[in-house]
């Protein structure tokens, strides 16, 4: 006899986790879509950006951060109170700080812990220099992890570089991960017309956050490169870290062919992303960077426009050069310079990456076939809890 639930299966989602981030977003959106009954159980504890980079660079040592963390933890567990029953804990990303927590609310209860562990904030930590502004900071988010990385009954992962490297810093069994994509919201980011009515330019969309993954630097030395075709612009859409130093070089070699735009609202993004020829993706050479495919990549097949990305394993597993997606050496401008020069000089190149990449895009990463390997995943742990542990 089946020790599945015979009601629709409840899903807590449940932590500390960036509400409006996108993968919780379409992570609970996709839950949703399997039929599922999700009951939010978040406490809001981040600010922002700025808010856990002070944080992380000695800020937790200030007594009012954890007058702070106490009262997030308070109102999460008067949030949980109200819950009712459910059938799995869902951890959305960033999960760290709330495993313990989850851990032992969800074994009170005898139900499955599942973390969407997405990204390793030690290796975050590393890649934005906090080891060596705070060599103590990054040892205590380290131990965090490590602890954190122990508790749950099943892992989401989002591509199989990165499932090796959490297997190989943290030990953890290949029956406790299952691999998910980050995919897109393809019921916003889809194909659309390019309203743009100049044809003669060729429009290179960055946008993001501006983090040392994203290697914007290197986009703007490409910008440099190709100067002299003034057919090819650049716009760089977003704020972060390194869009200080993007624009002070862009000033200091005068470049008339790049823009740089605030962030834009969903609608507007989309807008802009119909108005260009090929989006630029990731070409810093961090461990995120290559472990990692943003969701800018994501989208950007979504919407059947060409992609120009940084080589890496992880992008080789996936997407074939040339047909789905354009890759070239990381950290290298002449070799993105000499990507985008081939994609504007031969439109055909460019269809066909259009085509191919939104067609693998559909077959294997659309909103419907992951809410469909979600739902697997759900249904593989709930009522089995004891086969995974």
């Amino acid at each position: 006899m089946s020790d599945r639930p015979s009601h629709p299966i409840r899903v807590c989602y449940f932590g500390t986790y960036r509400a409006n981030y996108e993968r919780n977003r379409l992570m609970i959106d996709r839950l949703r879509q399997c039929g599922f009954e999700v009951i939010p159980c978040h406490a809001t504890l981040w600010q922002g950006f700025e808010d856990r980079q002070q944080a992380a660079s000695g800020g937790w040592k200030n007594p009012t951060f954890w007058g702070r963390v106490i009262k997030a933890y308070v109102r999460l567990l008067g949030q949980y109170r109200k819950v009712g029953e459910y059938d799995v804990m869902f951890l959305g990303y960033p999960g760290q700080p709330d495993v313990l927590l989850g851990r032992f609310l969800s074994g009170l209860r005898g139900k499955p812990l599942v973390w969407d562990v997405l990204m390793s904030i030690v290796l975050i930590a590393r890649e934005r220099h906090l080891d060596q502004r705070s060599p103590i900071t990054v040892r205590l988010i380290h131990w965090l992890e490590k602890s954190a990385m122990r508790k749950p009954d099943l892992f989401i992962i989002d591509t199989p570089t990165y499932a090796e490297w959490y297997q190989s810093e943290y030990q953890i069994p290949d029956e406790k991960i299952r691999l998910l994509p980050l995919g897109a919201d393809d019921r916003i980011f889809k194909p659309l017309p390019n309203p743009r009515k100049d044809d003669s330019r060729f429009v290179c969309l960055y946008y993001g956050t501006y983090i040392p993954n994203h290697g914007v630097p290197v986009i703007i030395e490409a910008a440099r490169i190709l100067a002299d075709h003034p057919e090819i612009y650049f716009e760089l859409v977003g704020l972060g870290p390194d869009r200080s130093k993007a624009e002070q070089l862009a000033r200091e070699y005068k470049l008339p062919n790049v823009t740089f735009i605030d962030w834009l609202e969903k609608g507007e993004l989309v807008h802009k992303i119909a108005e260009s020829n090929v989006i630029l993706g990731t070409f810093g050479s961090t461990p995120q960077a290559l472990l990692t495919m943003q969701n800018k990549i994501h989208e950007g097949l979504a919407m059947a426009k060409p992609v120009i990305n940084g080589d890496s394993p992880t992008m080789q597993a996936v997407l074939k050069h040339g047909e789905e997606i354009y890759l070239c050496e990381r950290e290298n401008p002449q070799a993105l310079a000499e990507a985008i020069l081939a994609l504007a000089t031969q439109p055909e190149v460019c269809q066909t990456l259009a085509k191919r990449g939104h067609q693998y895009y559909q077959e294997h990463l659309s909103f419907d076939h992951l809410s469909q390997a979600l739902s697997k995943i759900v249904n593989s742990v709930v009522g089995k809890p004891e086969v995974l542990r």
